[in-house]
C-alpha cells in the first residue's frame, strides 16, 4: 500500500480569475497573454501592444461577462474541476493522490507539484484535461512542469497525458450526453460541434489541434449514427486580426439562420468542463447570432463535467498511463 500511495494525478485545466472583477481580470489576463505558446509574435512589440492596449481596455468586458457565469463557489471551471477532483480521488483510493492545478491563477502548477511531493510521490501522472492536443493549452503546461522541476534536487519519475481525443470511453461519454439531451429536447435539425480556435498559422506550422478535432468530431458522429449532412465542425473563440481556424462558429451560425434553419443543437467537446466560453460565449453571444439571423432555438449540450461517466472515463485513460506503476 505504500508504493501505491507514492503515485501523484496532476490535473490541469487552463485555469481563471480569483474573481468577476476588472483587477482580477487583469492580473489573469496579463499572465495568460503573457505566454509566449499563445501569442507568437514577436516580444517586444507584443508587450508594448499588451501592457499598453488590451489590459486597459478587455479586463472591465471580461469581468462583465465573467460575472455573468460566476457562481457561489467561483467560477464555473473551477467549481468543476474541484468535483473532478473530488470524484477521482474517491475513485482511486489509497492508490493514488490527486491533486489539481491551473496553467495560469491559482491554484498553481508549482504548488499542485509540491503537494505530491510533500505526500511523497515520486511517480506522477501529469493530465492536462484538454482532449486534443495543442501546443497553445498541453505544450503550455509541458513548459510550466519543466520550469518547476528543474529547480527541484529529486525530479520524480514522470509521466504525461498529451491527448485524449480518440479514446473510446471519452467519445463513448459524449455520445451519452447528446442522447440524454435528445431524450429531454429532441433532436434538433442539426448538430453543432464547436471547438475552441488558434491562428491558422500555428496548424500550418505544425500544430496537431485541427487534425485531433476533427477525428473527435467524426468519431462522435459515427457513434452516435448521424448522416454527413447532420452534424457540422466549427471553431470558436478567435482573438485578434489574423485568421484562425474556419469555419468560424459565429459564421455558421448566421449562415444557417439565414437559410431557415429552425433549431441547431451545439456541443463543445474540446471543453473537459463548462466555462466562460461555452457558457456566454455559446449560450448568449452566438444563440444571439443564430435567432437574430431567423433561427428559433439554439440548444447548448453541457460539457461533461463531473458526470459519472465522464469521471469513469478519465479513470480509464489515467490507469492505462500508470500500468506498471501499480502492482
Amino acid at each position: 500500500m505504500q508504493q501505491k500511495q507514492k503515485i501523484g494525478i496532476l490535473l490541469t485545466n487552463l485555469g481563471t480569475p480569483d474573481a468577476p472583477t476588472p483587477s482580477a481580470l487583469r492580473r489573469y489576463l496579463k499572465e495568460f497573454l503573457s505566454d509566449p505558446r499563445v501569442v507568437e509574435m514577436n516580444r517586444l512589440v507584443w508587450w508594448c501592444m499588451l501592457n499598453l492596449v488590451i489590459l486597459n481596455i478587455r479586463p472591465a468586458k471580461s469581468a462583465r461577462s465573467y460575472q455573468s457565469v460566476w457562481t457561489d463557489e467561483g467560477s464555473p471551471l473551477m467549481k468543476y474541476s474541484l468535483q473532478q477532483q473530488q470524484k477521482l480521488q474517491d475513485q482511486f483510493g489509497d492508490t493514488a493522490s490527486v491533486e489539481l492545478a491551473m496553467r495560469y491563477g491559482q491554484p498553481s502548477i508549482a504548488s499542485g507539484l509540491e503537494k505530491l511531493q510533500a505526500k511523497g510521490c515520486g511517480k506522477i501522472l501529469i493530465f492536462p484535461l484538454y482532449p486534443q492536443y495543442s501546443a497553445t493549452t498541453t505544450g503550455s503546461t509541458f513548459d510550466a512542469i519543466a520550469d518547476v522541476l528543474k529547480t527541484w534536487r529529486y525530479v520524480p519519475e514522470l509521466r504525461m497525458i498529451n491527448s485524449y481525443h480518440d479514446h473510446p470511453s471519452y467519445i463513448s461519454a459524449l455520445a451519452s450526453s447528446v442522447r440524454n439531451h435528445w431524450k429531454t429536447h429532441g433532436q434538433a435539425d442539426r448538430l453543432l460541434m464547436s471547438f475552441h480556435g488558434i491562428p491558422q498559422r500555428y496548424a500550418e506550422q505544425g500544430d496537431p489541434y485541427p487534425i485531433h478535432c476533427k477525428k473527435t468530431a467524426q468519431l462522435l458522429s459515427q457513434l452516435l449514427g448521424l448522416k454527413e449532412d447532420e452534424w457540422f465542425l466549427s471553431f470558436q473563440s478567435r482573438f485578434g486580426r489574423e485568421p484562425w481556424l474556419q469555419p468560424y462558429t459565429s459564421d455558421i451560425l448566421t449562415r444557417w439562420g439565414k437559410e431557415g434553419m429552425q433549431t441547431v443543437d451545439v456541443i463543445c467537446p474540446g471543453f473537459s468542463v463548462d466555462c466562460l466560453e461555452t457558457l456566454e460565449e455559446i449560450t448568449v453571444e452566438n444563440r444571439d447570432y443564430f435567432i437574430e439571423s431567423g433561427g428559433k432555438a439554439l440548444r447548448y449540450i453541457a460539457a461533461l463535467n463531473a458526470q459519472n461517466d465522464h469521471i469513469q472515463a478519465l479513470k480509464r485513460v489515467i490507469e492505462q498511463q500508470i500500468q506498471g506503476w501499480v502492482r
